[in-house]
């Protein structure tokens, strides 16, 4: 008989024993007669002592380690850290290049660590923060499928995923009941639950699995021990379950051959009951895994594809709402927080009144929350609809005015309601403006902080933008305020008067025209060659800003909206009498260069530039930055999770480069 024979003929033999012994003790049921429950006993045990395997769940040794009063804590020597995360097919192709890799699926459980000494498990862990995790030794015993006792007599220490099967937690689910007395709402939270537990007997009978992933120590002595995947392969010989992978050599890998890999591995799931909620892809090679590095949050030897974004329950606490400098009233969710991907969330993004109106959102309610794209914290959804009474306040919270509901067509057709305060006087709007004005990307004035331009406004001394160049007449009263003094005072003056050597693209940020930022002002600085007096004309005379490439109908509207206001206009003529401008462009004069002319659109994570840096480099090489891929697009330059911009040009035939094939063209 075969080592595999004797280790599938182990778990037979212990699934059908535990069965009867479950029948004879549990249900007074005695379906088979003792001599067939010894003989198959006997045999049970002369395979354990001829393999050296004995299972978690043999009926050979007693089951269950005394209960613990306290979770010790485990210091994990080698940290067990997470993995970055990626939700593209095509960046997983980024991230393997012309590598080997295994791609393995990724179980929604509890990640553990399990030590072996001289062939006995001698520690169990879990993975906590990946520096510190807690031993959970005394459950190991009532798990279904874990080795305590294997062949293999060196150190050996492996991770892996403890786990719920799927048809086991919907049988499990209608009579169990978390601390709260609510039923678990998903097979995660009660295996990690039982995991954790003190006594072995609230673990028993729950169906914890484990699978491992990888070999943290040992077998260093085998052929090819630098393989991943043969480390995993010896696992089978010790009784071990290994997680479900498939191993892809190189080279030749292509998208479409990726996703059916990733389809296959799903549908292995769904025929075994696995639960997972995503993908993993590993290198194959240790030391070239070892080469990569890491982070203080995750490996680089790996990466996780999710399917969707996780989420959380919480209860949903307040609603602030905060007027904008446009007049726009933002609604922002404040909840109990929740920990996500190693971050503590209590704050989310309520959009705009349909966004609460479709949800049903009312303070008290419970939320599920989310980080998507495992960057923007949001709310998902409400557990608690049917009750909802409207939320949006009367009157401004900042200036006591009467708020109004603006109704508005967007793009695909729906309605979207936002909450705004009309009164052009009111506090926020004015700080938020002033804030905005003074910024870096603006006109960069240090000194003039969020606090000091409340008080210079309180006071009188700020009503309009052209005001913050005549501060020199409240000198004194300024020199004589908390935390200022000459020095203070001088400081700011050099500030303010060094404001006025300013460029295009400052002026027209600081003007604060809806979505016109930095790469919006850049675009109109290059086609109007800085030129402030013909922008100012085209936009007067209706000129069409959408032939630029990068600027959509909705800044173009904005654009024409801001001119037609008379008291905008004169703002933007007056300050400019008390600025001195200088081209900030370096645009390329060589019409033969790569990129003179050329739409170049950059995506995903660059090493060497900021979003900023990218569309200025650009710029200077003659190019024209744009911010969506088209037809119209040349280049699309893509870093790390490029995301569905790369998607799109593929489809439409744009060169695609990556960074460091820009930095070898423009070198």
């Amino acid at each position: 008989m075969t080592t595999e024979t004797q280790i599938k003929r182990i778990n037979d033999l212990v699934s059908w024993l535990n069965k009867h012994r479950h029948a004879y003790y549990n249900l007074n049921q005695s379906n088979i007669s003792d001599w067939e429950y010894d003989k198959r006993f006997d045999e049970l045990k002369e395979l354990e002592e001829d393999t050296g395997i004995v299972l978690s769940n043999s009926p050979t040794h007693t089951v269950g380690y005394p209960p613990v009063s306290s979770l010790a804590k485990v210091m994990h020597p080698i940290p067990l850290r997470s993995l970055d995360k990626e939700k593209q097919v095509s960046g997983l192709l980024t991230f393997i290049k012309n590598h080997n890799v295994l791609l393995m699926l990724k179980l929604d459980g509890l990640t553990t660590k399990l030590v072996y000494e001289n062939g006995h498990l001698v520690e169990a862990s879990t993975r906590g923060d990946g520096e510190v995790g807690e031993e959970i030794t005394h459950n190991i015993p009532v798990f279904s499928n874990v080795p305590l006792e294997i062949p293999y007599k060196h150190r050996l220490v492996i991770t892996g995923e403890s786990f719920i099967p799927i048809n086991d937690f919907k049988r499990l689910k209608d009579t169990l009941r978390d601390g709260n007395g609510s039923p678990y709402k998903n097979a995660r939270n009660l295996a990690a639950g039982s995991v954790r537990s003190f006594s072995p007997d609230n673990c028993r009978g729950r169906c914890i699995h484990f699978m491992p992933f990888h070999v943290l120590e040992g077998l260093v002595e085998i052929p090819e021990s630098d393989s991943r995947q043969r480390k995993l392969s010896r696992l089978n010989t010790f009784g071990f379950t290994p997680c479900p992978y498939i191993s892809v050599i190189q080279p030749g890998l292509n998208e479409a051959q990726l996703s059916q890999h990733i389809q296959d591995l799903v549908t292995l799931a769904e025929n075994r009951n696995l639960p997972i909620d995503g993908i993993v892809v590993m290198y194959d090679s240790l030391s070239f895994s070892k080469s990569c590095g890491y982070t203080g949050h995750h490996n680089k030897d790996g990466i996780a594809y999710k399917f969707e974004d996780e989420t959380y329950e919480t209860i949903l606490r307040n609603i602030e709402w905060t007027p904008s400098r446009l007049g726009e009233i933002a609604p922002v969710a404040i909840f109990d927080t929740v920990n996500i991907d190693g971050c503590d969330v209590s704050r989310a993004s309520l959009h705009n009144v349909s966004f609460i109106r479709k949800l049903e959102l009312m303070p008290s309610c419970r939320i599920l929350v989310s980080k998507r794209n495992m960057i923007i914290p949001h709310v998902e959804d409400n557990l608690d609809r049917g009750h909802y009474q409207d939320v949006t306040p009367p009157i401004c919270p900042c200036c006591g005015g009467k708020t109004r509901i603006y109704s508005r067509k967007s793009s695909d057709g729906k309605i979207v309601s936002t909450l705004h305060c009309d009164n052009p006087d009111c506090e926020s709007r004015l700080l938020k403006g002033f804030v905005h004005f003074v910024s870096k990307k603006a006109m960069n004035i240090r000194g003039l902080s969020s606090t000091t331009l409340d008080k210079f406004l309180s006071y009188g001394w700020l009503k309009i933008f052209t005001d913050i160049y005549h501060l020199d007449r409240h000198k004194e009263e300024i020199v004589a305020m908390d935390g200022f003094g000459e020095a203070s005072y001088q400081n700011l003056w050099d500030s303010i008067e060094g404001s006025r050597n300013t460029t295009f693209e400052r002026y027209l940020v600081a003007m604060d025209i809806p979505l016109i930022g930095s790469t919006a002002s850049r675009l109109l600085a290059a086609v109007f060659s800085g030129d402030l007096d013909a922008f100012e004309k085209a936009a007067l005379d209706g000129y069409d800003f959408t032939d630029i490439e990068g600027i959509g109908e909705i800044l173009n509207r904005n654009i024409h909206t801001w001119f037609s206001i008379e008291e905008n206009l004169k703002l933007w003529k007056e300050l400019q009498t008390m600025m001195n401008f200088e081209n900030a462009l370096k645009t390329a004069t060589n019409e033969g260069t790569t990129f003179a002319g050329k739409t170049v659109v950059a995506t995903g994570k660059l090493d060497n530039f900021t979003r900023d840096g990218i569309h200025t480099k650009i710029l200077e090489l003659g190019g024209k930055p744009g911010s969506s891929v088209s037809k119209k697009t040349d280049f699309l330059i893509a870093g790390e999770k490029a995301g569905s911009k790369l998607e799109k040009a593929k489809s439409l035939g744009v060169t695609v480069l990556t960074e460091q094939e820009f930095l070898d063209m423009i070198a």
